[in-house]
């Protein structure tokens, strides 16, 4: 069997979703900024602990251009920038909810 042979069953939707949100924290700042209110740069930063400065922002920026977040700037000095779910985040929303509730039933803590 070619290698080619396997790509035809593939899932283009499971596909597109692993590459919008497979960033090793993307699902984690959803979940933080929707149902922890975790809102503001430092505090992402703080609540997930070992991510750097870059990933967080690389992962921020591409969560924003893929329509899941909004980035508000306030336009202040110091610089105060805070993350909303948009309508597409809010919709996400339910997925996380089962992934959690699956995590907590089915993986050891």
């Amino acid at each position: 069997m070619k290698k080619s042979d396997f790509a035809v069953g593939r899932c283009k939707t499971i596909s597109t979703i692993q590459k919008l949100l497979g960033g090793k924290y993307k699902i984690e700042i959803l979940w933080y900024i929707g149902k922890c209110d975790v809102r503001r740069f430092g505090q992402l930063r703080r609540q997930i602990g070992e991510i750097t400065e870059r990933s967080l922002t690389k992962q921020l920026r591409e969560l924003e251009s893929d329509g899941f977040i909004f980035r508000h700037d306030f336009g202040e000095i110091p610089k105060r920038v805070e993350y909303s779910l948009t309508e597409l985040g809010e919709s996400f929303l339910s997925v996380l909810d089962y992934m959690k509730a699956w995590g907590d039933e089915n993986l050891p803590m």
